[in-house]
């Protein structure tokens, strides 16, 4: 599977937030937001069913 970038724009404050509950789990902040994104695309297709790409 090829990886991506994906640039976001955050403010500090949250960003500062962020690296504080990664390194409490011990994960990078980009390995957390992995994490959140993964446990988000998980909760939408337990809702709405698979999702199915067109390739």
């Amino acid at each position: 599977m090829a990886i991506k970038s994906l640039s976001i724009r955050i403010e500090q404050e949250l960003l500062d937030k962020l690296h504080v509950v990664a390194d409490y789990e011990g994960r990078s902040a980009n390995s957390q937001i992995l994490v959140l994104i993964r446990r988000c695309v998980e909760q939408y297709e337990a809702s709405h069913g698979e999702i199915r790409l067109g390739k």
